[in-house]
C-alpha cells in the first residue's frame, strides 16, 4: 500500500457496531498491519500511525488482480484510487511470520463485495477494471508465447539427439511454466466490470 502521500485524516470514533465491516491483513512480516472499515461515511483505513477516511463518492476507480507470490500462490489484490487521497492495496493474504503467509479467502471476499456494494450504493463515479493494464498485459503474453516456442524446440531438439533425460526435463518444466503462467494470465486479462457482477475468477 502507498501511504506515503497527504490523506485526508478523521477524527472519527471507534465504531462500537461489530457489524461495520473490518478487514485487516500485514504486507510484510515486519510492517505494520492495514486495517479497512467500511463505515458509513467512507472507506476508513489505519496503518501504524497513518490513517484516513475516503468518502464512498470520492472513489475514481478499482482493480481486482491476481498477483501470486513466492509463499503464496493464491494471492488476490484489489486497488483503489481516490480524488485526494493515497492509493489502497487490499491483499487477499497475511503475513504470520517471516516464512508464512496465510490465507484469508473468505474474509477477503466478503469484505470487496461488501465494498462494492457501497460504492453502487453511494453512486461512486468509479471506473471497475479488471486484471493487469493492457500495455503490461499483451507484450507479456508474447513473450510468455516465445519462451513456451524456444522450450517446444529445446525439447525437439533434445529427441533427435536421443538426449531423452534431458527432453523430459525441458518438458516437466515446460509444464510448469505454462500450469503458473496460464493462471497468471488467464486470470489477469484486461477489462471491466461492474459493481453488481465482480469476477469471480479474481476472487478466492
Amino acid at each position: 500500500m502507498d501511504l506515503s502521500q497527504s490523506a485526508p485524516q478523521t477524527d472519527e470514533p471507534r465504531d462500537a457496531d461489530d457489524q461495520v465491516p473490518t478487514y485487516t491483513y500485514r504486507a510484510s512480516a515486519l510492517g505494520a498491519p492495514f486495517t479497512f472499515r467500511l463505515t458509513d461515511k467512507g472507506i476508513a483505513y489505519e496503518s501504524g500511525r497513518r490513517s484516513g477516511l475516503i468518502a464512498y463518492r470520492d472513489v475514481r476507480r478499482v482493480r481486482l488482480s491476481f498477483k501470486p507470490s513466492n509463499l503464496q500462490f493464491q494471492r488476490f489484490v484489489t486497488n483503489i484510487w481516490a480524488d485526494r487521497a493515497p492509493k489502497l492495496t487490499i491483499m487477499s493474504s497475511s503475513w504470520k511470520s517471516m516464512v508464512i503467509q496465510q490465507r484469508q479467502d473468505k474474509d477477503y471476499s466478503a469484505f470487496v463485495g461488501e465494498l462494492h456494494r457501497r460504492l453502487a450504493a453511494a453512486g461512486a463515479g468509479a471506473v471497475y477494471e479488471r486484471g493487469v493494464v493492457p500495455f503490461v498485459y499483451w507484450p507479456g503474453l508474447v513473450i510468455v508465447g516465445a519462451i513456451t516456442l524456444c522450450l517446444a524446440w529445446l525439447i525437439v531438439r533434445a529427441l533427435q539427439t536421443d538426449a531423452k533425460a534431458g527432453a523430459a526435463f525441458i518438458a516437466a518444466f515446460l509444464a510448469l511454466f505454462l500450469w503458473q503462467g496460464g493462471s497468471l494470465f488467464s486470470r489477469n486479462r484486461p477489462g471491466l466490470y461492474g459493481p453488481d457482477t465482480l469476477p469471480v475468477d479474481l476472487l478466492p
